[in-house]
């Protein structure tokens, strides 16, 4: 037996474990809230920092498809400052369309949106594979795409929030612990895959397990945006 099948067996029960919870999720819409938090959400009014820091911590690291872009992203990405590039870059798009999407009450429709989103991991996972180069000749920009998904990303979180009916007084407030919860919250993701990232680098069959990973990422992502679009159409 081989020194690394232990490790091997973590690492395909981990992605076994993100498949099971991706397709199980897909039972609902995506970024979908409990009736609780919803219910509290509805029914006060004012500023109420903790709560609504608490909520958006909640909502990111309960929110798979954001979790799996973010996967995506990192996935062949080694050095902590071109991981924090890319994270940041995500970081300014999704927080700029969700603050200004709710500020100004606009938002997309929830199938559309959360259909793009599933595409967005569609996409990063063809990136990771060499994909645009071997078919089109051409490497799109990572740091430009990466940006341009947080935007849409930030639209999911807007129309979800938009949603909630939030009170207009202490709305910034509200509106900000919530972002800085969300920050929080992929942080911690971030974090959990970078130690299980680590490890799984150090086994020698990583580079054969990355092609099927990232296949496995395509397959997860295109049942997501289908998912959306068949109830885009049922709808």
């Amino acid at each position: 037996m081989t020194p690394y099948l232990p490790t091997q067996g973590r690492v395909w029960t981990v992605l076994a474990i993100l498949c099971v919870t991706i397709l199980w999720a897909g039972a609902a819409l995506a970024h979908a809230v409990t009736l609780g938090d919803k219910g509290y959400i509805q029914e006060i009014t004012g500023p109420h920092f903790l709560p609504f820091l608490y909520l958006g911590a909640k909502h990111m690291v309960t929110g798979y498809d954001h979790i799996l872009f973010l996967f995506g992203v990192i996935f062949f990405l080694y050095g902590m400052k071109e991981i924090g590039l890319y994270v940041t870059l995500f970081a300014i798009g999704h927080s700029t369309t969700m603050i200004l999407g709710v500020w100004f009450n606009f938002g997309i429709n929830a199938y559309i949106i959360d259909a793009i989103i599933g595409f967005s991991v569609v996409y990063k996972a063809l990136d990771n594979l060499g994909a645009f180069r071997l078919w089109f000749g051409v490497q799109p920009d990572t740091r430009v795409a990466t940006l341009v998904f947080g935007f849409l990303h930030g639209f999911g979180l807007a129309s979800k929030i938009i949603e909630y009916n939030i009170a207009p007084d202490g709305l910034l407030v509200n509106l900000i612990a919530f972002n800085l919860g969300v920050e929080l919250g992929q942080l911690t993701a971030l974090a959990l895959i970078l130690l299980f990232m680590q490890r799984w680098r150090a086994s020698p069959s990583f580079g054969r397990q990355a092609y099927t990973a990232n296949v496995i990422m395509i397959g997860l992502g295109a049942y997501l945006m289908g998912f959306q679009l068949i109830g885009l159409a049922l709808a």
